[in-house]
């Protein structure tokens, strides 16, 4: 039997509109996902002044006497 022979009963519209449904859900989930995990990937915003100092002293970079001269320095002291 050809499809055009076949005709269209009641269940075939529902499995037709069922598959749609799915369908644009799948479309509009996929929409959302997509959206969420680019934000969740923000650049860094690049720290402060004084933020880069204290992350250099804890890495041992500077030590204490330069690091308090620094800090002076971006106080305005």
């Amino acid at each position: 039997m050809m499809w055009h022979d076949r005709g269209w009963d009641g269940g075939d519209w529902v499995g037709m509109g069922l598959l749609m449904v799915l369908f644009w859900g799948a479309v509009v989930f996929g929409g959302f996902w997509l959206v969420s995990r680019l934000r969740a990937v923000q650049p860094q915003t690049p720290s402060s002044a004084r933020q880069i100092l204290d992350d250099r002293l804890a890495r041992g970079e500077i030590d204490a006497e330069e690091y308090r001269a620094r800090r002076d320095v971006l106080d305005g002291r």
